[in-house]
């Protein structure tokens, strides 16, 4: 079943922008949190940015000041604008969502492609 459709990603330069996003499955009531993973080659998937269902926001260092996530409850979609882009910021993007439920599960999008490059 699919859960997650994100899009948004491409090629950027240095300093440019993108944002991300990502539509949810299901009611927006049976979510607890949405964001999104990175993955640069060789390197492990680490959170990016997220947004609980109460509107509270938690982002990696690297990119504080950076990226703003939010969310548009009536879609079911979230977005990652994603400002002053660095060439470590280049990573396969993975939407996430964690279920409202007694085991908290992740569901996970297809994974968009950013490359921040001159």
């Amino acid at each position: 079943q699919v859960q997650l459709v994100e899009s948004g990603g491409g090629l950027v330069q240095p300093g440019g922008s993108l944002r991300l996003s990502c539509a949810a499955s299901g009611n927006i009531n049976s979510i607890y949190a949405m964001g999104w993973y990175r993955q640069a080659p060789g390197k492990q998937r680490v959170l990016v940015a997220s947004i609980t269902n109460g509107g509270g926001t938690n982002y990696a260092d690297s990119v504080k000041g950076r990226f703003t996530i939010s969310r548009d409850n009536a879609k079911n979609t979230v977005y990652l604008q994603m400002n002053s882009l660095k060439p470590e910021d280049t990573a396969v993007y993975y939407c996430f969502k964690q279920i409202l439920a007694s085991t908290y599960s992740f569901y996970w999008g297809q994974g968009t492609q950013v490359t921040v490059s001159s």
